[in-house]
Protein backbone atom coordinates (compact mmCIF):
# COMPACT_ATOMS: atom_id res chain seq x y z
CA UNK A 1 0.00 0.00 0.00
CA UNK A 2 1.30 3.29 -0.60
CA UNK A 3 1.09 6.24 1.81
CA UNK A 4 -0.99 8.92 1.14
CA UNK A 5 0.73 12.88 1.08
CA UNK A 6 -1.43 16.15 0.84
CA UNK A 7 -0.31 17.86 -3.17
CA UNK A 8 -0.86 20.69 -4.27
CA UNK A 9 -2.01 20.97 -8.43
CA UNK A 10 -2.97 24.29 -10.62
CA UNK A 11 -5.90 24.13 -12.20
CA UNK A 12 -6.06 26.25 -15.27
CA UNK A 13 -8.92 29.58 -14.99
CA UNK A 14 -8.27 29.66 -19.05
CA UNK A 15 -8.23 27.79 -21.60
CA UNK A 16 -5.32 27.86 -24.23
CA UNK A 17 -7.33 30.61 -26.17
CA UNK A 18 -8.24 33.15 -23.21
CA UNK A 19 -11.93 31.84 -22.49
CA UNK A 20 -12.79 31.35 -19.01
CA UNK A 21 -13.47 27.71 -18.07
CA UNK A 22 -17.20 27.61 -16.90
CA UNK A 23 -18.38 26.70 -13.21
CA UNK A 24 -19.97 24.04 -14.53
CA UNK A 25 -16.65 22.81 -16.75
CA UNK A 26 -14.45 23.58 -13.13
CA UNK A 27 -17.31 21.57 -10.90
CA UNK A 28 -16.95 18.22 -13.53
CA UNK A 29 -13.00 18.03 -12.65
CA UNK A 30 -13.97 18.76 -9.09
CA UNK A 31 -16.26 16.01 -8.75
CA UNK A 32 -13.60 13.44 -10.80
CA UNK A 33 -10.85 14.86 -7.93
CA UNK A 34 -13.35 13.97 -4.88
CA UNK A 35 -14.47 10.68 -6.28
CA UNK A 36 -10.97 9.98 -6.37
CA UNK A 37 -9.17 11.56 -3.82
CA UNK A 38 -12.23 12.02 -0.89
CA UNK A 39 -12.00 15.66 -1.05
CA UNK A 40 -10.54 18.92 -2.26
CA UNK A 41 -9.43 22.02 -0.87
CA UNK A 42 -9.55 25.16 -3.51
CA UNK A 43 -7.98 28.03 -2.54
CA UNK A 44 -7.97 31.79 -4.20
CA UNK A 45 -6.47 31.91 -7.72
CA UNK A 46 -3.11 32.86 -8.29
CA UNK A 47 -0.88 33.79 -11.26
CA UNK A 48 1.07 32.38 -13.07
CA UNK A 49 4.00 32.95 -15.64
CA UNK A 50 6.28 30.28 -17.15
CA UNK A 51 8.78 29.96 -20.18
CA UNK A 52 7.29 27.02 -22.92
CA UNK A 53 9.91 24.75 -24.27
CA UNK A 54 9.61 27.48 -27.49
CA UNK A 55 11.14 30.05 -24.57
CA UNK A 56 7.42 32.01 -24.97
CA UNK A 57 6.62 33.70 -22.16
CA UNK A 58 2.93 32.51 -20.96
CA UNK A 59 0.81 34.33 -18.19
CA UNK A 60 -1.82 32.16 -16.64
CA UNK A 61 -4.42 32.55 -13.51
CA UNK A 62 -4.79 29.15 -11.73
CA UNK A 63 -6.75 27.96 -9.15
CA UNK A 64 -4.21 25.98 -6.47
CA UNK A 65 -5.94 22.87 -5.14
CA UNK A 66 -5.09 20.41 -2.58
CA UNK A 67 -5.60 16.93 -2.85
CA UNK A 68 -4.94 14.26 0.22
CA UNK A 69 -4.11 11.09 -2.14
CA UNK A 70 -1.53 8.39 -3.07
CA UNK A 71 1.37 9.43 -5.99
CA UNK A 72 -1.00 6.74 -8.23
CA UNK A 73 -3.81 8.86 -7.43
CA UNK A 74 -1.95 12.58 -8.36
CA UNK A 75 -1.30 10.70 -11.31
CA UNK A 76 -4.26 9.96 -12.67
CA UNK A 77 -5.22 13.73 -11.44
CA UNK A 78 -2.88 15.04 -13.69
CA UNK A 79 -4.06 12.98 -16.64
CA UNK A 80 -7.18 14.11 -15.96
CA UNK A 81 -6.62 17.50 -16.15
CA UNK A 82 -4.10 17.69 -18.55
CA UNK A 83 -7.50 15.87 -21.00
CA UNK A 84 -10.12 17.91 -18.94
CA UNK A 85 -8.80 21.68 -19.82
CA UNK A 86 -6.87 20.73 -23.00
CA UNK A 87 -3.58 21.78 -21.61
CA UNK A 88 0.25 21.28 -22.88
CA UNK A 89 1.40 20.66 -18.95
CA UNK A 90 0.17 20.80 -15.02
CA UNK A 91 1.90 21.27 -12.30
CA UNK A 92 1.53 19.62 -8.99
CA UNK A 93 3.89 19.08 -6.35
CA UNK A 94 4.28 17.29 -2.88
CA UNK A 95 2.89 19.73 0.01
CA UNK A 96 3.41 17.33 2.47
CA UNK A 97 4.18 13.28 3.44
CA UNK A 98 3.53 14.61 7.54
CA UNK A 99 -0.06 14.68 7.17
CA UNK A 100 -2.76 13.95 10.20
CA UNK A 101 -6.37 13.26 9.29
CA UNK A 102 -8.11 12.26 12.65
CA UNK A 103 -11.65 11.27 12.44
CA UNK A 104 -14.29 11.41 15.31
CA UNK A 105 -14.25 8.42 17.55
Amino acid sequence: MTSKKLWEILVPKYSNEGAEYTLQHHQEWDEYVRNLAGGITILKKAKGQWLNPDNQLLQDEMLPVRVYCDEHGIDQIINKTIEHYQQEAVLAYEISSNVKLIHKK
